[in-house]
């Protein structure tokens, strides 16, 4: 089975716009056409950013329901250990949270929106794409 990581972007893109992209990939996650991977500072990202005050009045969840929605994300996935640290992006060092999830993660795809992982284009023989890319790979495309 394919195993990707999504970057916080996707997922709270997703969770804002149910009929975009990302919200596809997060249909695709739960009908199992693919494994999810995560961290631990990956689960950390998704809940700050779901608590930032633009994102907040978007979705307009209370506090427990962003936890909740986190947990949820934790059950669902493959955690990583956590313990791989990479200095592979220097323009912006949380970008590497990615990297090193996917690798301890044997995964095959990073899926974002962020330009410092797109340049990357792949690591490690991990492909880095954006929401359109992985849904054709998902296609078959």
């Amino acid at each position: 089975m394919l195993r990707a990581v999504l970057d916080a972007n996707v997922i709270v893109s997703a969770a804002i716009s149910p009929l975009g992209k990302p919200a596809k990939i997060l249909q695709a996650l739960h009908a199992d056409a693919f494994d999810l991977v995560i961290s631990k500072s990956i689960l950390d990202e998704i809940g700050r950013v779901f608590r930032y005050p633009k994102i907040q009045k978007r979705h307009g969840w209370p506090e427990a329901e962003v936890r909740e929605v986190v947990s949820r994300f934790r059950r669902m996935a493959l955690l990583t250990p956590g313990t791989l640290t990479l200095q592979v992006i220097t323009q912006d060092d949380s970008d590497n949270r990615y990297l090193e999830c996917a690798v301890e993660g044997s995964a095959d795809y990073i899926v974002s929106g962020d330009h410092h992982l797109l340049d990357l284009e792949s690591y490690e023989g991990i492909e880095i794409v954006n929401a359109r890319g992985f849904l054709q790979v998902l296609r078959g495309e």
